[in-house]
This record gives C-alpha cells, sequence and structure tokens, in this order.
C-alpha cells in the first residue's frame, strides 16, 4: 500500500493506494491561511503537518489496514513558497506561500541585475514576487533577526519529508518554481543566486522525485501511526504532479487545465518551452528529463469560492445554486465582465498589482450573471495560456479537466466554447495530484514498472463539445476582455504606488 500527501492551499488531500493501482480511500483535512494587506499570504507548517498525521491514521482505518501495511509515503505539494527553517530543523517563522507578492522591491533588484530575458532564459520563468527567490530577500531585507536564524529555505512538501525523515531535500520539479534553479545545469543557479546576493548553502540539495530520501522515525512514526522505517519518496510540486496525475506524461498525453484555488493549463514536453512573449512558464516534470510548459493564474477555483461566498453566505448547497443561475443568465453577452485578479496575477500579465474588477454592471445584473462572469473570466483568462502554447507549435485538439471545479458541467461547457476544443473531467477530478505522488511513490520503490501507470487511476467521465457559434461569439467577447484589462492596467499601477 501507499499513502499520497497533497499539500494544498486550503488542505491536506490524501489518498491510500494498492500495489495494484488501486485507490482504496481519500480524506481531506483542511487548515486557513492568513491573507492581508499588502500581498501578504502565510501559513503555519505546523497546521500542514498535524492535516497529514490526522489523514494518515484516517486512511488506516478507512483501509482496514495497520502501519506495517504500508510500503511508501511521499507528497505533492504548493510550490514558489518559502519555508525558513533553522539548524535545528524548527521553523523561523510563518511560511510564505505562493500568493504572496510582498517582495516587488526585491523582485525589481533581480530585473535590474539580471534582466528579465536572460532570467526567463535560464530558469523558463520571469523573475515575479511570487516565486521564492525574492521573498527569501524580502525576509533578510524586513525581517533581519529572523532571517538571521535561517539555516534552510525548503518548500511545503519538503517540509513534511524532513519532519518524517530528518533529511533536507527537494526536488527538481519544486526547484524549477523557486526563480533560483537553471534548467539546462539541472542545478541552482549560481548567477541568480549571487545577484540574489544570497548563501547557496541556504538552498537544499536536489534529488530525483522517484528518491527514497529516508524513511519514518522513531518519534515521527509515534506522531503519524506509520511505521518506524517506512521509505519516505520525496515527491514533487502540485503542477508537475497534477500533470501526472491527469496522464499527462509526454508530449502525445495532450493538455490539461487544473482548477483549484490557483488554476492552470499545462502540456507536457521534451524541453522548456520558452514563449517569446514570455506569457507561460516552464516546471520540470516529476518525470526525470520532461518539462510542464505552463501557464498559471492566481485565483482560478479561488475566483469561484469567492463569489460564492460573497453572493449566497452561508447557504446549503449555494455552489449548486448559483451555477443554476449562472446557467440560464448571460454574462459578456450582455457587457458584463470580470477581471479574475483577486491576487494579483501571474499568467499571461504578470502583475502583482492587477486587481479583480467588474466591468459592465447595469442595474438588472444579478447574482446569476456575475456568477456566470467570474465563470467565463476565469476561461477567458486561462485561454491566454492555451493560446501561448499553440502560437509556438503546439496542437491542443482536446483537453481534460481536473480539480474541485471540473466536477461543474457548466464551466467544462464554457471552457469549450471559449478555447474551441472538447472538454472532458476525469473521474478522479480531487485526487488527481495525490494520484501522481501516489504512482512517483510506486515507481521510487519498485511496486510501479513506469509512469503510465497513472492512466490506470482514473477515465474521461464527461466530454463537453465546443457549440460553433457560441465560440465565434466568445471570440469576441475575448477581444473585449483583453481590452478591459489593458485598460485598467494602468489604474492598477496607480493603486499600487
Amino acid at each position: 500500500m501507499i499513502i499520497s500527501h497533497d499539500l494544498g492551499t486550503t488542505g491536506n488531500k490524501a489518498t491510500l493506494v494498492s500495489n495494484d493501482a488501486r485507490l482504496i480511500a481519500a480524506v481531506s483535512v483542511n487548515y486557513g491561511a492568513d491573507f492581508g494587506p499588502g500581498g501578504r499570504a502565510q501559513q503555519n507548517p505546523h497546521d500542514w503537518w498535524n492535516a497529514m498525521t490526522e489523514a494518515n491514521r484516517t486512511l488506516l482505518e478507512k483501509g482496514g489496514i495497520t502501519s506495517a501495511d504500508v510500503d511508501a509515503i511521499s507528497f505533492s505539494g504548493q510550490m514558489m513558497g518559502v519555508v525558513p527553517m533553522d539548524a535545528a530543523g524548527d521553523v523561523v517563522r510563518p511560511a510564505i506561500i505562493w500568493a504572496d507578492t510582498r517582495s516587488g522591491t526585491q523582485c525589481d533588484t533581480l530585473i535590474e541585475r539580471i534582466g528579465m530575458e536572460r532570467a526567463y532564459a535560464i530558469t523558463g520563468h520571469r523573475l515575479n514576487p511570487t516565486y521564492s527567490l525574492s521573498k527569501v530577500m524580502w525576509l533578510r531585507d524586513t525581517e533581519p533577526e529572523a532571517f538571521a536564524r535561517i539555516d534552510t529555505v525548503m518548500q511545503a512538501k519538503d517540509y513534511l519529508a524532513y519532519r518524517l525523515t530528518g533529511v533536507r531535500v527537494t526536488d527538481p520539479s519544486d526547484a524549477s518554481s523557486t526563480n533560483a534553479y537553471d534548467q539546462a545545469a539541472s542545478a541552482w543557479s549560481t548567477e541568480l543566486i549571487e545577484a540574489a546576493e544570497l548563501d547557496p548553502s541556504l538552498f537544499p540539495e536536489i534529488v530525483e522525485s522517484t528518491t527514497v530520501i529516508g524513511t519514518v522515525t522513531a518519534d515521527a512514526a509515534r506522531q503519524t501511526g506509520l511505521a518506524a522505517g517506512t521509505p519516505v519518496v520525496i515527491g514533487g510540486g502540485d503542477g508537475p504532479m497534477a500533470a501526472l496525475g491527469a496522464g499527462i506524461i509526454d508530449a502525445s498525453s495532450g493538455a490539461y487545465a487544473y482548477l483549484g484555488s490557483s488554476s492552470w493549463v499545462s502540456i507536457s514536453a521534451d524541453a522548456p518551452l520558452h514563449d517569446p512573449l514570455m506569457r507561460s512558464m516552464t516546471f520540470n516534470h516529476v518525470i526525470p528529463g520532461r518539462f510542464v510548459p505552463t501557464a498559471t493564474m492566481q485565483a482560478g477555483g479561488a475566483s469561484l469560492s469567492w463569489v460564492t461566498s460573497l453572493l449566497a453566505p452561508g447557504q446549503n448547497d449555494r455552489y449548486k445554486e448559483l451555477l443554476g443561475a449562472a446557467a440560464s443568465a448571460a454574462a459578456s453577452e450582455d457587457g458584463l465582465f470580470f477581471l479574475p485578479h483577486l491576487l494579483g496575477e501571474r499568467s499571461p500579465y504578470w502583475n502583482p498589482a492587477a486587481r479583480a474588477a467588474f466591468v459592465g454592471l447595469l442595474m438588472h445584473h444579478g447574482r446569476g450573471n456575475m456568477t456566470r462572469a467570474v465563470l467565463e473570466g476565469v476561461a477567458f483568462n486561462l485561454h491566454t495560456g492555451l493560446r501561448a502554447f499553440v502560437e509556438n507549435g503546439t496542437s491542443i485538439p482536446s483537453i481534460d479537466a481536473i480539480g474541485g471545479a471540473a466536477n461543474s458541467g457548466l464551466l467544462l461547457d464554457i471552457f469549450a466554447d471559449v478555447w474551441g476544443v472538447p472538454v472532458s473531467a476525469r473521474d478522479l477530478v480531487d485526487e488527481a495530484n495525490a494520484i501522481g505522488a501516489a504512482v512517483v511513490a510506486g515507481v521510487g520503490v519498485g511496486i510501479f514498472e513506469g509512469f503510465d501507470t497513472a492512466s490506470k487511476f482514473s477515465n474521461r467521465a464527461e466530454r463537453r463539445v465546443p457549440d460553433p457559434a457560441r465560440h465565434a461569439r466568445y471570440g469576441s467577447e475575448y477581444s473585449t476582455f483583453l481590452d478591459a484589462y489593458r485598460r485598467l492596467e494602468p489604474w492598477f499601477d496607480e493603486l499600487a504606488r
């Protein structure tokens, strides 16, 4: 048996998987986040640990097994963060997570010293405050006492692996999400770390995602319910891990859309995809030697959660009720648009000052119109990422959707009509990341022969085909959506100043 954990923004989704590639049990344990003014986004790593220990014990009980039956444990985790640890292994301060944008000044310094084009060529990513490197600089500049105690900066899943084993490492997929990794050299970038004026020793050793980094210690066994000596496989970042869980293994696998708090569209490739307009970024895959070109927006599923809590607070089945209203309402067709930049924006604008906005509201617009505008805004924003792939030579005949929001037939319809290709939900939409981590663990300890085992866990459950007339209409409305951002961007930047 394999236990895998997907350490997300809102909680830990954990799975128990059999050695013949069957999902036995799944459990979610939620925790909070601290979002505040100035772009603050933090979490307590101890909450992640407590969620993992609870999930482990629940999985053992639900699966009717003992700790001795667990052959390996592995992780998928939120990326681009900073977990600052001292030499003793204690957390120095709350973890700075992917959504935090406070390091704008430090990022500007990196851009001045390296140049955006040079950094993109090295890392496959723009320099941006959402990445780890400028966040470490921000800690140095704004919290010098805390920074002086830091021995290692880790990613979220690496922290849990450390708590189990006492070993401090990361993998290429998470390393490639830091703005400090040289993809061509497959190593930390001396050029970028020197430009940041940081000590390279802050960054942990990089090992392949399938590496057994150690075993569960006796102390960790007492806390987690696992057996001491259980192999721990390091795993990878949630974006590349979601690709594996969705069956995106090589260039022939097609594209997928992930609909979690942040949302993205992605493909698998044999080399980094460098878009001349830098609309997309490229992560290392959890599969050695492969890459995951991606276009990520900050608040995809988060926009849906936000509008639900705003328009239907405290209602049972409020999400379904709003979707029902949105199904028969007009939004962009009636001149109403939503710019879904609640947490600033990565792809395609890379502007932490970007803000969300309803544009075109009229007196007759109600909850259904506003909800539909949010759905369409997410679809329009992700469409720009897909266009970047196509314009750089990638054929996208269809798209698989995973993540919690992929359960919405209306959203799949809107995606298909906006993007102009069939969109299918996979029948394990919520567990794709954790399934990917289970496959990586299985390959790492020799239970599974290869990464294509991922295809055994899910099927295409629902397929939506674009309506040609609606796709043509959405093409015009997409142009209006882009124009709304262009006109408002100077105002966003002024507000930030």
